[in-house]
């Protein structure tokens, strides 16, 4: 009977029992508690200290997106590049995290104490005394931002490098999930105890952050032990300006040779853009009528669910490929971002219902959200070389944050203006919704080309990584996951889950009219009865049409017919489907809600809203169909580097 002691798995020149490698993941998981938590208090806080010194909203973004973005676009490569390459008897990572603890910490603390600073610096330092108080703090706070995001790049490049380097490759899904968890955990912990204090406590909020991760973080280093390396690359002959110069030519040649690495540095960066508007957000809910007592709350709320979703989407990641994972989510986040919060613009609900339904929303949509997310480090994983890790993701990095750098001024000005318009209002920051949209759609238009070069590459069978260094032109991964193929029973179940929830929507509108009828909404029985039902209805005609043409391509396949189309994956479309029926009792919620308090005029439009998340679903499953068929050259004719 095996033991804890009996099996063993592999990692590099690393051996690990089954008791080692739970000690492994206790210490870093305890990291990453530490280091979550550190890091979530500046873009928390910061924001609404800048916002009470008087701050314009380009300015926020400029000290909290655009210089952490110039300094992630120099900084991190060049820790990324020699890291992999440094050798030492602590290993490649631990050296680089160690080395910058102290200062990073001093730099948090003093983000904290940022107004004591300035008094000070008043008082002693004559040039101090002819600016402004609230300028200097506010040029304090961008100064110490930037000491403290120099430091953190080494921490924040290296230690997920640290991972790839020390967990068997058929654990990073359920690793990365467990990781997640306690990182969510700790998030949980400050939104519903710390950040409600967030205003009135700033100084003891940052000083016991920097504590915590200095003496927690700074233990983890000390137990995690890195294995043995291959000797590295033989640095460029010459001066220091002239290895230099080879090292980014080096650089440059491995990571930015092959147009694959090309569409996931791009996937990745508008990504980050599409976010880079989000650090506005709680201007938006507090617009909305929330308090930070309700939005820490509401953050706490989903960030539980998220823990209890979090391990089972893990283990799914592993079987379904974290590249298929991503495709699939952003092709349906391209679409639900739109629904999300458009509708936030010609309708304002009280601040109790709004509250209540966005928790909803959180609740429901949990497992797909927390299925993406847990494929966002395993996807680097097994699509980058090992070898040269660290610096194809700071590749990625440098790309993101170029994109990061520009967009994060633009929110910014764009949101400014927005204000402008709006006479200073901050129902502004519902505008956000169109930024989010846009670059959703451009992300998922990189991910549908990159996981089409995916499979023409072999895909879940015979994939390598593209490397330029080597004769054969790519490197063989260490990826002892074999991802569950296409099960047509279960596709077929997922589809009729999506056709049931149709049809329960359309069951419910009689009901509905009812209502209308004796609440004596003329209007909105009049839009529901001759507009929105003829419409849902020929939107459901539409997916049946879809689902019997895939029928009719399996039973083709089967008997051995060639497709027009591809046959999608059931995996993240069942998950998809279960989180459409999970809404309907809240959309049920948000209509009896409106209606009870007789919103006639926004009863239509949560109508108009349904409609836009029911049609687009019909687009998906063509996009799928198309993006599963069988590629041209497939399985490995794209060797050629640009």
């Amino acid at each position: 009977m095996p033991t804890l002691e009996s099996k063993r798995y592999h990692c590099g020149t690393l051996t690990y029992t089954t008791r080692g490698l739970l000690v492994l993941f206790a210490w870093l998981l305890w990291g990453d508690f530490c280091f979550t938590l550190m890091e979530t208090v500046v873009p928390a806080i910061l924001p609404l200290k800048l916002k009470a010194l008087g701050a314009p909203n380009w300015l926020m973004a400029f000290i909290m997106s655009t210089l952490p973005g110039i300094l992630n676009m120099t900084i991190c490569p060049w820790v990324s590049f020699k890291s992999d390459r440094y050798r030492s008897k602590w290993g490649r990572r631990i050296p680089f995290i160690l080395g910058t603890l102290p200062m990073l910490c001093l730099s948090l603390v003093a983000l904290g104490w940022t107004d004591v600073i300035a008094a000070l610096a008043q008082r002693w330092l004559p040039l101090a005394l002819h600016v402004a108080p609230v300028t200097l703090t506010i040029v304090l706070l961008a100064l110490f931002m930037v000491c403290f995001t120099f430091f953190n790049m080494f921490v924040g490049s290296v230690f997920w490098y640290l991972f790839n380097d020390v967990v068997p490759a058929e654990f990073f899904g359920r690793f990365y999930g467990s990781f997640r968890m306690v990182g969510m955990s700790a998030s949980v912990l400050f939104n519903l105890f710390i950040f409600q204090h967030a205003e009135t406590h700033m100084r003891e909020i940052f000083t016991g952050a920097a504590l915590l991760y200095c003496f927690g973080f700074g233990i983890v280093c000390l137990r995690v032990k890195e294995g043995g390396y291959p000797p590295p690359p033989e640095a460029p002959p010459g001066s220091p300006f002239t290895r230099l110069v080879g090292e980014v030519r080096s650089f440059s040649r491995e990571c930015f040779s092959h147009r694959f690495y090309w569409l996931l540095y791009a996937m990745n960066a508008f990504g980050s853009v599409a976010g880079a508007v989000y650090m506005f957000n709680i201007f938006f809910l507090r617009d909305m009528g929330l308090d930070l007592k309700q939005i820490g709350i509401y953050g706490a709320v989903g960030q539980v669910a998220s823990v209890v979703a979090m391990y089972v989407t893990a283990i799914y990641v592993d079987r379904w490929h974290p590249l298929r994972i991503t495709t699939y989510c952003a092709l349906f986040s391209a679409i639900t971002t739109v629904y999300g919060n458009w509708i936030w613009l010609p309708v304002t609900v009280p601040a109790i219902m709004f509250f209540w339904l966005n928790i909803g929303g959180t609740v429901t949509q949990v497992f797909g959200q927390n299925l993406s997310a847990n494929a966002g480090l395993p996807l680097f994983m097994r699509l980058m070389p090992s070898s040269r890790y660290g610096q194809f993701c700071s590749a990625a990095a440098l790309i993101r944050s170029a994109g990061g750098t520009i967009s994060g001024l633009f929110a910014g000005a764009f949101l400014d203006w927005l204000k402008w318009l709006y006479d200073g209002s901050d129902f502004a920051y519902r505008f956000i919704f169109v930024w989010v949209s846009l670059f959703s759609i451009v992300t998922a238009v990189f991910v549908f080309k990159l996981y089409r070069e995916w499979k023409r590459m072999g895909g879940d069978e015979g994939y390598r990584a593209p490397a330029p260094w080597n004769p054969s032109g790519f490197e063989d991964m260490s990826d002892k996951c074999r991802p569950v193929k296409v099960h047509r029973r279960w596709l077929m179940v997922a589809l009729h889950l999506f056709t049931a929830g149709f049809t329960v929507y359309l069951l419910s509108i009689p009901v509905f009219l009812i209502l209308f009828q004796r609440h004596g909404l003329d209007r909105a029985f009049w839009w529901f009865a001759w507009v929105f039902t003829p419409l849902a209805f020929l939107v459901t005609a539409g997916w049946i049409a879809q689902v019997r043409s895939i029928q009719r391509d399996i039973a083709t396949e089967a008997g051995g017919g060639s497709l027009r189309y591809g046959i999608p994956h059931h995996g993240v479309l069942m998950v998809m489907a279960i989180q459409g029926l999970l809404i309907l009792p809240l959309l049920w919620l948000q209509f009896g809600w409106t209606l009870r308090l007789g919103m006639e005029r926004e009863l239509i439009w949560f109508g108009v809203g349904a409609l836009t998340t029911l049609a687009p679903n019909l687009l998906v499953l063509h996009v799928l169909r198309l993006l599963e068929r069988q590629p041209v050259g497939f399985p490995g004719d794209a060797v050629v580097f640009t």
